[in-house]
């Protein structure tokens, strides 16, 4: 089993779908990813999901003018986890910011283990989440083929500046983690 907790980033039908306009067009292949990861992290698993405010406050506003469609209640369908997902999650934590790192994952993960993070979209709420995360000296491994962005190019940015924050903050493989935890 694979030390740590799985931290997995807003897996949601409003990144899956293609027509959405926040669709990730490599979402398939994180989904792929996260589900390899899944066993090893049994029931130290957390999703989470972004939502809109009710009512949003400050720089949000000029956000949410610009992306009205996403002014919907928590049930609306677009928040939901995706069909992948269904049935499959246990822990599931709500934020209106791009960051997870809510005090509720930081007690799910704990004051000395290590987040591992997989998700969408790389250069947003998982970066979001792997600096805050590391700012508060948790050890944070970020697994490339289980995230994906709004591009390629914004994905392989993104990793690459995480690297940058070594040795707080390492990019990894779904391979390369599942061979670290052994037999």
């Amino acid at each position: 089993m694979t030390a740590g907790h799985l931290a997995v980033i807003d897996m949601q039908r409003v990144f899956a779908d293609p027509a959405s306009p926040w669709a990730t067009p490599r979402y398939a292949d994180a989904v792929a990813g996260v589900r390899s990861l899944l066993p090893a992290f049994a029931d130290r698993v957390t999703f989470t999901r972004f939502l809109a405010p009710g009512k949003p406050a400050g720089a949000w506003r000029a956000y949410y003018d610009a992306w009205p469609f996403a002014m919907q209640p928590p049930d609306a369908e677009l928040w939901h986890l995706s069909d992948e997902f269904t049935g499959l999650t246990g822990q599931v934590v709500d934020a209106t910011t791009f960051g997870k790192w809510t005090p509720e994952l930081a007690a799910r993960v704990g004051p000395d283990a290590r987040l591992v993070l997989a998700g969408v979209s790389t250069e947003c709420c998982v970066l979001s989440t792997a600096l805050a995360a590391a700012d508060a000296g948790t050890e944070v491994l970020v697994v490339a083929d289980a995230c994906a962005g709004v591009d390629d190019d914004s994905h392989l940015r993104a990793l690459q500046i995480m690297e940058l924050y070594r040795p707080l903050v390492r990019v990894t493989t779904v391979d390369d983690l599942l061979a670290e935890a052994g037999p």
